[in-house]
């Protein structure tokens, strides 16, 4: 059998996760809009009767203006160690920039074979294309390139059979019945972020965090209570809207999607707390799950 381990790279908002979760036909990863959704590296596995691929969903790559910012760069950088090969995946629709030379920068002494993938395909055009395929022939000329459309599973397969060519024998790392790393109360976080992003769109997109409070595994239907913490008092009441409308949408949209990943009803409730400037103390990255462990 083959295995091994695939860290999936890239800027911001260029398809990862929807690339994580066509590859495995299921929602691992949670997926907006907006830029740096992702703010861990997720794991996501992949089998079949020959290969066990565990791919690395990594937040994208940027200049932080945060200490969050600095996490999730380590975090994504960290990812590119000890890996049998790397996807970096691009927007095919957008012009290359300093965005993507900063990040090329970053990986340039990475030992692994690199995936170029171009995503978004289907929302390019021939010149733009084909001036992307110019810059990076020169800049990564050994790069294995696949076009795909991830969130329609345009050319998945291909890209798999190109990764799995070149994955060494070696066993299986997880059970076949193991999709994700990550555990059900990190899930349950997630979704309720995926839902508060979606709704609240621009207006409090980065500032909030999602803290679990309290799970009773025992009750029926199950009680879960979380908090969502923005840095702002003005950021509060934009998340918790008129009489109350928004946090009770989120909650809504949400437990239908917590009660889909636990098979089970669920009694949602759902505070916020504010916590000035969050993003930059290490006690607050620490508690949200958001810091790096050291070496």
């Amino acid at each position: 059998m083959k295995s091994g381990f695939v860290a999936i790279i890239g800027r911001p908002n260029v398809g990862k996760s929807t690339l994580l979760n066509s590859i495995l036909s299921k929602k691992v990863s949670i997926v907006t809009d907006k830029s740096q959704t992702t703010r861990n590296n997720i794991k996501g596995i992949y089998n079949n009767d020959e290969v066990q691929i565990v791919f690395v969903d990594t937040p994208g790559i940027h200049k932080p203006k945060q200490k969050l910012g600095e996490e999730m760069d380590k975090m994504a950088y960290g990812a590119l160690s000890d890996v049998d090969a790397v996807v970096l995946v691009v927007d095919a629709g957008q012009s290359y920039g300093p965005g993507d030379e900063f990040l090329l920068e970053k990986i340039k002494n990475v030992k692994a074979p690199i995936f170029l993938v171009f995503n978004k395909i289907d929302l390019t055009d021939i010149v733009k294309i084909t001036k992307l395929k110019e810059i990076y022939s020169e800049k990564l000329p050994d790069a294995i390139v696949t076009e795909i459309v991830a969130i329609k599973s345009f050319n998945i397969d291909e890209l798999l059979n190109k990764i799995i060519a070149i994955l060494p024998q070696g066993p299986a790392y997880y059970e076949v019945e193991t999709y994700t790393d990550k555990d059900e109360i990190f899930q349950i976080k997630e979704i309720i972020r995926e839902k508060a992003l979606r709704i609240l769109r621009d207006e409090v997109p980065h500032s909030m965090a999602v803290y679990m409070n309290d799970i009773d595994w025992e009750s029926n239907p199950l009680h879960i209570q979380a908090t969502l913490v923005v840095e702002k008092d003005s950021q509060k009441g934009i998340v918790i809207g008129a009489q109350g409308k928004r946090i009770k949408s989120i909650g809504t949209k949400a437990r239908k999607d917590i009660e889909d990943l636990l098979k089970k009803h669920v009694f949602l409730e759902l505070f916020v707390r504010v916590e000035e400037d969050w993003r930059n103390q290490d006690k607050h990255l620490k508690t949200f799950g958001y810091k790096t462990e050291k070496n």
